[in-house]
C-alpha cells in the first residue's frame, strides 16, 4: 500500500490540535510554538502534494479509498484535481502566518483584574479548522465531506466568539457581547445551509444508491442514473444554499461583516481567506459535477446574485468607518467576482475563478493582517482614529498600500490576473452582466486610495506619533505575502497550469463549450 498522502496531509493538523491543547496551562509559549512546527510540517506535505500531482494526469489523484459504512454506501474516499490541490496549498501556506500572525492575540489580558485566556486552546482551534477544511478539499465522497463540512463550524464558533482583540478587550462586557452575537450568527446561518444541504445528501443518497462523487458522475455521463428534472433542481439547490452561506453570496452574507469585525485579525483571515473557500471549491465540484442541467438552469438567478453581491459589497466597503468591516464588504463582493467566473460557464471565467480564490486569500491576508498590526497599535479599528501612519511607520503605511493596491486588482499584482479572467470569460458569454461588473473594480479603487488617504496621510494625529513600526515577526508574516503578490501578478502561469485541466473537465461535465468570437478575424 502506497504512502496515504493526502490522510497525512489532513491529520497532521489534527493530531497537533489535540498536542497542542493538552500542552500544560504554564507552557504557553511551548504551545505556540508546537502550533507553528506542525503548521511548517503540514505545508511541507502540502508541497510534497503539490509536487507529485500531475496536471495533465488522471482527474483525482493520489487517491485513497476505504470502507467505512459500507450499509449505507459511505465510503472514506479522498482525492484532488487541480483546484482541489491549488486550494490545499493555499490553505497550508497561510496557516503558519495566521499563526505567526496572532502570536500574542491569546496571551492574558493584562488589566486591573488579570484575565485567563487559554492560549493553548487558540493556536489548537486553528489547527483543527485547517485540519477540516484540508480534508474538505480532498474529500470525495459527499458524504464525508459533509460531514468536515458541518464540523468546521464548531471550532470557528470559539474563535470568534471566545477571542477578541486584545486592544478591544479590557474587561469590557459590550465587546463580549457583540463577539457572542457575531459566533452565533455565523453559527446559526451555516447551520441552517448545512441542514438544507443534509436533506440534500440524502435526497442524493436515495436516487444514486451511494455517495461517491465519481461513481454518481460516472453514473450520470453513461446514462445508468437519470434524474427527474425536479429532482435534480431540488437536490441543487440544497446543496447551492449551503455552499452560497458559506461563499458568501448576496443576499446569505450578513454573518461576515460581524463575525470579520469581531474576532482576532487572524482569525479573520482564517475566515475568509480559508473557511469561505470551501463554499466556492464545492460549487464547482459537487453543483456542476452532480447537477449539470440544474447547474444551467439555476445560472441567470446565480449570475445576477453574483452581480448584485459585487455592487452592493462595494458601495457597502465605500461607506465603512471600521476598517475590518470594510474589508469584510470588499471581500463580498469578491466572492461575487469568483461566483460569476463559475457560473460564467467559460474556460476563462472558471480558471479566472479558481485563481481568484487563490489571489483572494494572498491578498485579503496581507491586508487584514497588517490592518491588525495598526488596530493592536492604536486600540481602535475606526478609520478617523487614524492620520499620517505613513509619516511615523514607512513600513507599515508601505506594506498596508500594496495590500490595498491588491484588493483592487492593480495590474501587476496577483488578484489582476484572476479578476481581468472572470470579466473575459463573463464577457464573452454574457457581454451585459460583464459590464455592469467592471463597475466594482471602480469601487474597490475608490474605497481601497480613500481607506489608504484616511488612515495613512495627512497631518500626524497624536495617538499615532509614536506608533512603532513593523516589528521583526510582522515583517516575517507580511513580506513573504507580498512577494507571493507580486510574483503571481507577473507569473501566474504556475497556478494556471495546475487548475485548467480540471476546469475543461468541469466544463465537460455541464456540456458547455466556450462561445465563438462573435466577430471574425480579419483577412
Amino acid at each position: 500500500m502506497s504512502f496515504p498522502l493526502l490522510t497525512a496531509t489532513a491529520a497532521l493538523p489534527a493530531l497537533g490540535a489535540v498536542a497542542t491543547a493538552a500542552v500544560p496551562a504554564a507552557r504557553r509559549t511551548a504551545a505556540k510554538w508546537l502550533a507553528l512546527f506542525v503548521s511548517l510540517a503540514t505545508l511541507a506535505l502540502g508541497i510534497v502534494v503539490l509536487v507529485r500531482f500531475e496536471p495533465g494526469g488522471d482527474r483525482y489523484q493520489l487517491t485513497e479509498s476505504h470502507a467505512w459504512i459500507a450499509d449505507f454506501g459511505v465510503r472514506y474516499e479522498l482525492g484532488v484535481d487541480g483546484i482541489g490541490v491549488a486550494l490545499l496549498a493555499l490553505t497550508a501556506l497561510l496557516i503558519p502566518f495566521v499563526i505567526l500572525a496572532g502570536w500574542h492575540d491569546a496571551d492574558p489580558l493584562e488589566t486591573g483584574n488579570k484575565r485567563w485566556r487559554p492560549t493553548q486552546g487558540f493556536f489548537a482551534l486553528i489547527l483543527a479548522v485547517e485540519a477540516m477544511v484540508i480534508i474538505s478539499f480532498e474529500a470525495t465522497d459527499v458524504f464525508l465531506f459533509y460531514i468536515f463540512f458541518e464540523a468546521m463550524l464548531i471550532p470557528m464558533y470559539f474563535l470568534i466568539g471566545g477571542f477578541g482583540d486584545s486592544a478591544h478587550e479590557h474587561g469590557d462586557e459590550a465587546a463580549a457581547t457583540q463577539r457572542s452575537y457575531a459566533a452565533v450568527k455565523f453559527l446559526l446561518y451555516n447551520l441552517v445551509g448545512g441542514l438544507i444541504m443534509l436533506a440534500a445528501v440524502i435526497g442524493l443518497y436515495v436516487v444514486a444508491g451511494n455517495f461517491s462523487l465519481a461513481e454518481i458522475a460516472q453514473a450520470r455521463a453513461n446514462g445508468s442514473l437519470h434524474m427527474a428534472t425536479n429532482t435534480e433542481r431540488w437536490l441543487f439547490l440544497g446543496f447551492f444554499f449551503a455552499f452560497a452561506v458559506k461563499a458568501p453570496l448576496w443576499p446569505l452574507h450578513t454573518w461576515l461583516p460581524n463575525a470579520m469585525g469581531e474576532a482576532t485579525a487572524p482569525v479573520a483571515v482564517l475566515i475568509t481567506a480559508v473557511v469561505d473557500k470551501v463554499g466556492t471549491f464545492a460549487m464547482l465540484r459537487f453543483c456542476l459535477q452532480l447537477f449539470p442541467n440544474a447547474s444551467k438552469w439555476a445560472t441567470p438567478v446565480i449570475l445576477v446574485l453574483a452581480l448584485i453581491s459585487i455592487i452592493y459589497g462595494a458601495l457597502l466597503a465605500v461607506g465603512q468607518r471600521d476598517i475590518k468591516r470594510l474589508v469584510a464588504y470588499a471581500s463580498i463582493s469578491h466572492f461575487g467576482f469568483i461566483i460569476l467566473g463559475i457560473f460564467a460557464m467559460t474556460s476563462q471565467g472558471q480558471s479566472g475563478a479558481t485563481l481568484y480564490m487563490v489571489n483572494h486569500g494572498i491578498s485579503t491576508a496581507a491586508l487584514m493582517l497588517v490592518a491588525g498590526f495598526l488596530i493592536s497599535r492604536r486600540g481602535s479599528r475606526l478609520i478617523a482614529d487614524y492620520g499620517g501612519v505613513q509619516k511615523v511607520a514607512p513600513v507599515l503605511a508601505g506594506t498596508f498600500l500594496i495590500g490595498g493596491l491588491a484588493t483592487l486588482s492593480l495590474p501587476g499584482l496577483a488578484p489582476f490576473v484572476s479578476e481581468f479572467l472572470v470579466l473575459v470569460g463573463t464577457f464573452s458569454r454574457y457581454p451585459a452582466i460583464g459590464i455592469i461588473a467592471t463597475f466594482g473594480i471602480v469601487l474597490a479603487a475608490l474605497y481601497t486610495l480613500v481607506l489608504y488617504q484616511r488612515t495613512m496621510t495627512g497631518p500626524v494625529k497624536p495617538e499615532v506619533a509614536t506608533m512603532p513600526d513593523l516589528r521583526p515577526r510582522e515583517l516575517l508574516v507580511v513580506a513573504p505575502l507580498i512577494v507571493l503578490l507580486i510574483f503571481l501578478g507577473v507569473y501566474p502561469k504556475p497556478v494556471t497550469d495546475i487548475v485548467n485541466p480540471s476546469v475543461k473537465q468541469t466544463l465537460s461535465d455541464v456540456h458547455k463549450k466556450d462561445p465563438k468570437p462573435s466577430v471574425e478575424a480579419a483577412k
